[in-house]
């Protein structure tokens, strides 16, 4: 059971985390807009596995990004962008089909997406692959690379892989129907690959889509019974509740300031993994992923230049 109150203990490996799955362009709007109105939209490296790879790089610990773009120039500025944050691309594939994309709007509250979906679902199991995972002591991935084919396969096959070494296994159920197969039935997929999570991290938005509406404490409790091992259930300005099933915490949030909501639960993910790899109780690491998020809300994009995580520990007086 993971304890709220214990360290995780990771063997000595050449890699801290990895991250599987979409690595993509995020085109989000110049000015709040609810309406799609607005005429300009800006890049930004985009992806929920790549940004917390990014952004754990910045607080201090040692992430490979596994993802497949297209050959062409928004595949090439993502590459750039991973290679400039020296992040090694040994396990980036270059696919004959475009570079992913999603459009949506700048936010204070849920970001609406439209989604443009290419290169990412081609990502193999490699021999590049299983390796950096072998050499890796978390694996992390999302709902986008299980809603399609062939990807699913490669990220069953890195579940498996995970679980018979050890490597402990982290699942943001971000369920979303337009990035499902019409006529899919996603909701039954995602509860499956709940049970082979170590830690799953819903919003409440997540759990809503999933399980339909129903109380914080309630809705954790169907994450437990799938069969995670600890829920952390994000509740938006509310806080979060986590639960390993013998031990329930309420957190509330830390954030002053709120520019730009995309990313904030790839920032809070960042942190908690930045904290249980440096030594850090879950409790701990739970404080300092909300932290980690306070401080992106209050700047434009899914990544932001963060600060180590000593010094974010250091301003919110942790």
């Amino acid at each position: 059971m993971l304890r709220l109150t214990d360290r995780i203990e990771f063997p000595s490996k050449s890699n801290d985390i990895l991250t599987v799955g979409e690595l993509l362009v995020d085109m989000i709007s110049a000015e709040y807009d609810e309406d799609f109105t607005c005429d300009t939209y800006h890049k930004f490296f985009g992806g929920s596995p790549s940004n917390i790879a990014m952004n754990v790089k910045r607080l201090g610990i040692r992430p490979l990004v596994a993802s497949a773009v297209g050959k062409d120039g928004f595949g090439k500025f993502l590459m750039n962008h991973l290679q400039e944050a020296d992040i090694p691309t040994t396990c980036l594939q270059q696919v004959e089909d475009a570079t992913s994309m999603v459009v949506v709007t700048k936010s204070r509250s849920t970001p609406i997406p439209i989604f443009y979906r290419g290169a990412d679902y081609q990502l193999a199991y490699t021999p590049e692959l299983e390796e950096a995972l072998l050499h890796s002591n978390i694996v992390h991935f999302s709902c986008w690379p299980i809603s399609r084919k062939p990807v699913r396969a490669t990220v069953e096959k890195v579940i498996d892989t995970a679980k018979e070494n050890g490597i402990l296994v982290c699942f943001d159920p971000n369920y979303h129907p337009m990035i499902w197969e019409k006529g899919e039935n996603g909701i039954e997929y995602v509860k499956s690959i709940i049970g082979k999570a170590d830690i799953v991290k819903p919003s409440e938005d997540d759990a809503e889509r999933l399980f339909g509406k129903d109380t914080p404490e309630n809705q954790v409790q169907k994450f437990l019974q799938l069969g995670a091992k600890l829920v952390i259930m994000t509740l938006g300005k509310d806080g979060a509740i986590v639960s390993n099933g013998d031990e329930t915490l309420q957190f509330q949030t830390v954030a002053t300031e709120v520019v730009d909501t995309t990313g904030a639960g790839d920032a809070f993910w960042s942190g908690f993994y930045a904290a249980v790899v440096k030594g850090y109780t879950i409790t701990e690491a739970l404080q300092l992923g909300f932290a980690v998020s306070a401080y992106k809300l209050k700047y434009m994009g899914a990544v932001v230049d963060l600060p180590k995580l000593e010094e974010i520990q250091e301003l919110y007086g942790l």
